[in-house]
């Protein structure tokens, strides 16, 4: 194999963001462009959008298109949490280190109580006891009113659907709601051959951030509130924080064409079966290592430092994971998307097996 004919496309694994768009979903940008239409979510296609979603999780709800993942969930946990409330969630779950205190500051000061979680996974028991902690220290304690937790996690793990309903089960014993980070919900949902409602309103979530971005959507992402009690102010917080476009049907098309005949489940799909052939084959390489199972798209291995530092002198982008290191290796993640090609899995895995020592 010859890595000069792999494109820099070919050689990034760094995130599904550096993907491009699904046809499907650029084609619908370019045909809603054409004509005039209502605004701020007023216009046809936004209409449509509601009722396909109502369709596919099997029951009304309300939704709120929003452009990126970090707005989704700062916007449902401003509605769930009062400023002096908190939410429970994993501590390395992308709410708490990767949005730069958004969910604080769309809350107006609602503290963040993040759970030691091996794989990013909240436990039940875990859970439970920071509720009945904060319930003894009473009234100066920020008490909890919220879950959070994140399908897939930032370890790529999914919790399955009776996992999620032991979780809003705690929730539900402390009158707290659940909100779920869905980045990745089409990729745990394909893992889990899972109805959406049964991963959500079924088992106990008040709310989900669906993301569609990092699964063939230019820049699309929607709140979808289960109960409609919050929908004002929901609406309220999306203008006020800026996050209502005037134009709403160029997010609403997208993410109607990303649920139209099954894209998003199709690209899931894809994205997993790359992500479990890199698995099989990097693992296949000795020294390297997985780090966790892989059961979405994201693919963490223990490699020794020195391979990672040629892989990535040879063109492959992936990341380096900061959350672990052990002597001479350390954690890197690589993340296969919809528009990820099997030659490319290949010819990685065969780069990898040649630097090897």
């Amino acid at each position: 194999m010859d890595i000069s004919k792999l494109n820099e496309s070919d050689r990034n694994f760094a995130s599904d963001n550096v993907a491009g768009v699904s046809p499907e979903i650029m084609k619908a940008l370019v045909e809603c462009n054409d004509g005039n239409a209502s605004s701020y979510g007023f216009d046809a296609i936004t209409e449509r959008l509601t009722s396909r979603l109502c369709e596919v999780f099997e029951t009304d709800l309300i939704a709120f298109p929003v452009a990126t993942g970090t707005a989704a969930n700062a916007l449902a946990l401003s509605v769930l949490t009062a400023p002096y409330r908190s939410t429970i969630c994993a501590e390395d779950a992308h709410i708490n280190t990767d949005e730069c205190g958004a969910p604080e500051f769309f809350t107006g000061g609602a503290k963040l109580l993040g759970l030691h979680s091996p794989g990013g996974k909240l436990a039940p028991e875990a859970v439970d006891s920071i509720f009945n902690k904060t319930r003894t220290e009473g009234f100066q304690t920020a008490q909890p009113v919220t879950v959070s937790l994140s399908q897939s996690t930032e370890w790529g793990l999914t919790y399955s659907v009776e996992e999620v309903r032991a979780l809003a089960a705690v929730a539900e014993r402390y009158s707290a709601s659940v909100h779920m980070d869905g980045a990745r919900f089409a990729n745990a949902l394909v893992h889990a051959k899972a109805r959406p409602a049964d991963m959500t309103w079924r088992a106990g979530v008040d709310a989900l951030s669906l993301g569609a971005t990092k699964n063939g959507a230019l820049a699309a992402e929607v709140l979808i509130l289960f109960d409609a009690s919050h929908r004002d102010a929901a609406s309220a917080q999306r203008k006020r924080s800026g996050h209502l476009w005037s134009k709403s049907r160029y997010l609403s098309a997208q993410l109607l064409a990303y649920l139209e005949d099954g894209l998003w489940l199709r690209n899931a799909s894809h994205a997993n079966s790359m992500a479990r052939r890199l698995a099989g084959g990097l693992t296949g390489v000795p020294d390297i290592e997985l780090a966790q199972p892989v059961q979405a798209n994201e693919v963490f291995v223990w490699m020794p430092s020195e391979v990672a530092e040629r892989l990535a002198a040879s063109g492959f982008r992936f990341a380096k994971w900061t959350r672990g290191a052990k002597t001479h290796r350390r954690i890197f993640r690589f993340v296969t998307s919809f528009a990820t090609q099997s030659n490319a899995v290949d010819d990685l895995v065969h780069w990898a097996a040649r630097i090897v020592p």
